[in-house]
């Protein structure tokens, strides 16, 4: 089968469906691509770069006549017509917003695969579009707020004086969110953050943000997303987001869900009480908004001096990442799609991932897909009605003295080991039972984050057996130098290994 890149009509798409690399990819799947002239130029990726990687130059008619479209999102009219009857078309449908595309590939007798359908579980992960553009667009929100700040974000002292850090503040811990975070804190802003979930605090944390918890949060969803808020929830969310949009220089939001309008998190009252010269970055302007003074697709300055970012594509502004991203997205789902690695496209429905994304089948309609439970539902409690079946019972533990002998065993030999010791050695019992309790409470004191560091920097200790193993060498029996040497070996590994891990580590934790 064939596989096209054409050029979209619609100026404002800077996207391109695949690189040279993923067309590497997708010629060892066992296709033939086919690209348009200047397909990629607004990526970076050049009719050159796409030569040299397999693909074939074409016209726009012959990149859109393919077996196969690959595009970033919907094609224009005038591009639809131009696929031919019985073709595949790969894209970003958007069917919950855009729910006439799939009666139009319908006509056409088009079979249409949304990427932006691709479920939340797992298995898919390599293949979630939502998520790799949500990532680039939280990087990106960042960056257009310190472009539009009037200040730094990081703090400084200088001869001049003192200039303190800007605060953002981050409303919701998604994809999007946390990408928010992570660079708004490498910028040296000091960053706090909000979601509904309380579960995302440990995320928030991780990044070097403050959490700020909402009282009575609301939990997950079978979809992956935050279930409805009751009218006493979103009342306290709300209070909480006015009050810390007011003390913030940049506010951040990313409260959107795909398939539905945006819920309104900072109205108008709430933005006349921000500081002027504050800045928010409403990535969710594409479906209405979560300020209610939102334009989509442009910046505003509200009286009070406050600026709004209504940008729609955020994702958009940094097209060379972007495509790369998207273009890998899409080389997953067809390498799942081309079990046999022969160029032939098996859209298999009984798989989840396959099934969830199909919108037309030629001229059969598939959507909307049956439902895909993405998190393990909680355990129900209450009364149990009389016909649900109960159970097993857990079976019953034995309750004899084997335990109790085994433990028993094992103290009256130590105590053998102990009373059959030469006499200077029952000092050394004793400070081993001490290092037992205290490197207990010590280990267990630690925050699970740096269990790893702590542990091998600990590694030190082989030290002790290095010394004792080279007191041991001018021995005169060989088995006990062999030994002795083993011993320096080895421990100079848990050493050496110990020290690097802890070194790579905390690399991670070190600005660029």
């Amino acid at each position: 089968m064939r596989i096209g890149i054409p050029l979209e009509s619609q100026d404002s798409q800077s996207l391109v469906a695949a690189t040279a690399d993923t067309v590497k990819k997708l010629v060892k799947l066992g296709y033939a691509v086919s690209v348009e002239s200047g397909a990629g130029k607004k990526a970076d990726c050049f009719d050159g770069q796409y030569e040299a990687a397999g693909a074939e130059i074409v016209s726009a008619d012959r990149a859109w006549g393919a077996d196969i479209v690959l595009t970033p999102d919907t094609p224009a009219e005038n591009d639809l017509e131009r696929i031919k009857p019985g073709a595949v078309l790969i894209s970003r449908l958007s069917p919950r917003q855009n729910p006439q595309i799939a009666q139009k590939l319908c006509e056409r007798k088009i079979t249409g695969l949304s990427m932006d359908m691709i479920p939340r579980i797992s298995r898919a992960q390599s293949m979630d579009v939502l998520s790799s553009m949500a990532n680039i667009a939280g990087y990106r929100a960042v960056i257009e707020a310190a472009a539009n700040f009037g200040r730094l974000f990081t703090g400084q002292v200088t001869a001049a004086g003192k200039m303190p850090p800007a605060t953002v503040y981050v409303i919701g811990a998604g994809v999007a969110g946390l990408a928010a975070i992570g660079t708004a804190n490498s910028m040296g802003a000091v960053v706090n953050a909000t979601d509904v979930r309380s579960e995302t605090a440990e995320q928030v944390e991780s990044l070097g943000a403050h959490f700020v918890p909402i009282e009575a949060p609301a939990q997950e969803s079978s979809d992956g997303y935050a279930r409805e808020m009751s009218d006493a929830q979103k009342e306290a969310a709300s209070a909480l987001y006015a009050r810390q949009a007011e003390k913030s220089d940049v506010v951040i939001t990313t409260a959107n869900i795909p398939g539905r309008k945006s819920p309104i998190l900072l109205d108008a009252q709430a933005v006349s009480r921000m500081k002027s010269g504050s800045v928010i970055v409403d990535m969710a302007a594409a479906n209405g908004g979560n300020c209610e003074l939102t334009v989509p697709g442009k910046i505003v300055t509200t009286e009070n001096g406050v600026k709004i970012i209504g940008y729609t594509d955020l994702a958009g502004r940094l097209p060379a990442q972007a495509s790369r991203l998207y273009a890998q997205n899409v080389v997953n789902f067809l390498q799942l799609a081309t079990p046999g690695k022969d160029g032939k496209l098996v859209l298999d429905t009984e798989d989840e991932i396959v099934r969830q994304i199909i919108v037309t089948d030629g001229s059969q309609v598939l959507f909307p897909p049956p439902p895909v439970k993405v998190s393990a539902a909680p355990a129900q409690t209450g009364v149990r009605a009389e016909n649900d079946a109960m159970p097993p019972a857990p079976p019953e533990k034995k309750t004899g003295y084997a335990k109790y002998g085994w433990a028993a065993g094992i103290a009256v030999a130590l105590m053998l080991l102990i009373f059959m010791a030469p006499p200077g050695m029952s000092g050394h019992f004793m400070i081993f039972a001490l290092a037992v309790v205290i490197g207990f409470y010590v280990i267990t004191s630690v925050t699970h984050s740096l269990h790893t560091p702590l542990m091998s920097v600990t590694n030190a200790v082989s030290g002790i057996i290095i010394v004792g193993a080279l007191v041991q060498i001018p021995a005169q029996s060989l088995t006990v130098k062999i030994l002795a040497f083993i011993g320096i070996a080895v421990a100079s590994v848990n050493i050496f290994g110990g020290f690097a891990v802890t070194h790579r580590m905390l690399k991670m934790f070190q600005r660029s």
